[in-house]
């Protein structure tokens, strides 16, 4: 059980001010960032209709699918048929093969990214750790879902779905870390104040 209670923001705010990406991952991070910007369109549509900030939907893209817009945003399975990794079975309406809006569409709202208003940065944390899952608080590190490639994640990965690994070191670049690239490009920003009046499509 994770609670988005006034501790947990601290927690998140703090690891957000705090990070700093490793030297060996910028020019990687900023080439992810140009795709997701060359593409902004598509996951503003999702977005718009949904009320979600496009950016989120943009880097669980890239760490579900890798931005490939032929997988679904659940867990990076072809379109081609109904996912077979956790979440399986989705969406469990239409009829294969899918179109990534499609699926998108059902993953976040299996997750209740269409029910959540605080869009702040600690309350996009939240939803993004909570949608990889909270087990790597059990080990007390970090997830790299989030913070991978910076400060503050060193190791330890869920190699398969519950198999964790304490010297396995995951090689993707965190969605809180693409974020802040993001924000300190000022190509997004991310105000609580803004985006809970119902502006999302900065």
């Amino acid at each position: 059980m994770l609670t988005f209670n006034d501790n947990l923001k601290l927690s998140y705010e703090s690891l957000f001010d705090t990070c700093q990406v490793n030297n060996n991952i910028e020019a990687g991070a900023n080439s992810i960032i140009s795709k997701i910007i060359n593409n902004k369109a598509r996951y503003q549509s999702v977005a718009t209709s949904l009320n979600i900030p496009w950016y989120v939907i943009a880097v669980i893209h890239n760490l579900e699918a890798g931005l490939n817009f032929n997988c679904h945003l659940h867990n990076g399975d072809p379109l081609s048929q109904r996912t077979v990794h956790v979440p399986a079975g989705r969406p469990v309406t239409g009829t294969p093969p899918f179109t990534w809006e499609e699926s998108a569409t059902d993953a976040l709202r299996l997750e209740g990214f269409d029910h959540w208003t605080d869009w702040s940065l600690p309350g996009i944390a939240y939803k993004l750790e909570r949608y990889n899952g909270i087990g790597y608080r059990a080990h007390g590190i970090n997830s790299p879902y989030l913070w991978g490639g910076s400060n503050n994640y060193t190791s330890g990965k869920y190699v398969r779905d519950n198999v964790f690994s304490s010297t396995a070191v995951s090689k993707q670049v965190g969605a809180m870390v693409l974020i802040k690239l993001m924000v300190d490009g000022k190509i997004i920003e991310p105000l609580a104040e803004e985006i809970t009046s119902g502006t999302t499509n900065q």
